[in-house]
């Protein structure tokens, strides 16, 4: 097979490949765009929280959009003080879609299998526990009167 043959293969191959992550990315930047023009903070654009509305306590996500809203306008203590959670959540989330981006684009190896860089193959389970234990600790306590300051 010829070297220009292999190599259009596998440039498609890796096109199709990242897809899913390129899609992600579109997605989730229309929504983020989506989000800063049109304000959470002036009533009736976005619903209210169902589970503020029927239990009056904050969710994790509770502030979520207008900290995403603060973050798109350039204001992250804004942002922290509306939900430090999401808030701190995305950069972790850039960092967890490159590294699925990468993984998809040297076909599922790691990198240096592939003569690239070295990608982690996923997230431990431990990871995940951890951050929904978090997530429960800052649902109890923002919702308490001492972690006042963490609500919206």
């Amino acid at each position: 097979m010829p070297t220009a043959v292999l190599m259009g293969k596998i440039a498609g191959s890796r096109a199709r490949a990242v897809l899913a992550p390129l899609g992600t990315a579109l997605v989730a930047g229309a929504a983020v765009a989506f989000v800063g023009a049109v304000d959470p903070n002036e009533p009736g654009h976005y619903p209210t929280c169902p589970f503020l509305m029927l239990t009056g306590l904050y969710c994790p996500g509770c502030g979520g959009l207008r900290a995403v809203h603060a973050l798109v306008h350039g204001d992250p203590v804004t942002a922290l003080g509306l939900n430090p959670l999401v808030t701190l959540m995305v950069p972790v989330l850039v960092v967890l879609w490159g590294r699925w981006a990468l993984r998809a684009w040297w076909g599922g190896r790691s990198g240096r299998e592939s003569g690239g860089p070295p990608v982690a193959k996923s997230i431990r389970p431990a990871y995940a526990w951890l951050f929904l234990a978090l997530m429960i600790v800052f649902w109890i306590v923002r919702n308490l009167p001492f972690g006042e300051f963490l609500g919206p």
